[in-house]
C-alpha cells in the first residue's frame, strides 16, 4: 500500500514584538534547510545590519503602492506605522516545487491569508496551510525584551506593547500556540508541530480557522 503523498507545507508564524518569533523561525530553519523562508517587503528603514533581500525586501511608499495595486501581494498590511507584504510569485513557486515555506507575518497579515484561502478559493495554499502564534509569558517578560533588543525608543515600546494586546486577542484564531518562556522547548514544541504536520495524510490536516 503507497504511503499518502505529503504536500508542502505554508508554515505561518505570527507574534507581538519581542516574543521572540524571529531567534524561533531561525532555529526551525536550521532544523529543516530545505523549507524556504518567505522575504517580506517593508517601507520600513533597514535596522543595523539588515540586508536588503535577506532580511526583508526595502521599498519606498510609492513602489509599495504599485505592487499592491498589481496584485503582487498574498497579505499586506500596515504594522507600528510602516508597510509590510508578502510577495505571492516566490511563495506559490516554491510550493508548486513541493518546498515548505515559512511566512513570519503579523496577525493582520495571517487574517488576510485566512481569508485568500477560504474553501471557495484556497486550493492547495488552503491545503498547505497551517499557523502558529508565539506567546510571551507575561507582559512584563515582553517589556523587557523590547528593551534589551535596543531597537526602539521608549514611545515606540510603548507601542508595541498596546498593540501586543490587541494581537494577543488574535491568538485563538491560530490553530497551534506555543508559549515562548524557555527558548530550547519552545524550539522543540515548533519542530515538533512542523513534523505532526507533514506527517499527516491531507484528509487529518486541520484546515484554517475561516469565518
Amino acid at each position: 500500500m503507497n504511503a499518502p503523498v505529503q504536500r508542502p507545507l505554508l508554515l505561518v508564524v505570527s507574534a507581538p514584538s519581542g516574543a521572540g518569533k524571529t531567534t524561533l523561525c531561525a532555529r526551525l530553519l536550521e532544523a529543516f534547510p530545505a523549507m524556504v523562508r518567505s522575504v517580506s517587503c517593508t517601507t520600513r528603514a533597514p535596522r543595523p545590519g539588515e540586508v536588503n533581500g535577506r532580511d526583508y525586501v526595502f521599498l519606498d511608499a510609492v513602489e509599495f503602492r504599485r505592487r499592491i495595486t498589481a496584485g503582487a501581494f498574498l497579505e499586506h498590511a500596515q504594522v507600528h506605522g510602516a508597510w509590510y507584504g508578502t510577495p505571492r510569485e516566490p511563495v506559490e513557486q516554491a510550493l508548486r516545487a513541493g518546498r515548505d515555506v515559512l511566512l513570519i507575518v503579523d496577525v493582520q497579515g495571517a487574517e488576510r491569508i485566512r481569508q485568500l484561502l477560504a474553501p471557495s478559493s484556497g486550493g492547495d495554499l488552503r491545503r498547505a496551510f497551517v499557523d502558529v502564534f508565539i506567546m510571551p509569558p507575561d507582559s512584563a517578560t515582553l517589556r523587557r525584551r523590547l528593551v534589551a533588543r535596543g531597537h526602539d525608543d521608549a514611545a515606540a515600546i510603548e507601542r508595541r506593547l498596546k498593540n501586543a494586546g490587541g494581537e494577543m486577542a488574535g491568538a485563538s484564531r491560530y490553530q497551534y500556540r506555543i508559549v515562548n518562556d524557555c527558548l530550547e522547548d519552545a524550539v522543540a514544541r515548533l519542530r515538533a508541530i512542523v513534523l505532526e504536520e507533514k506527517q499527516a495524510s491531507n484528509a487529518q490536516r486541520r484546515t484554517p480557522n475561516v469565518q
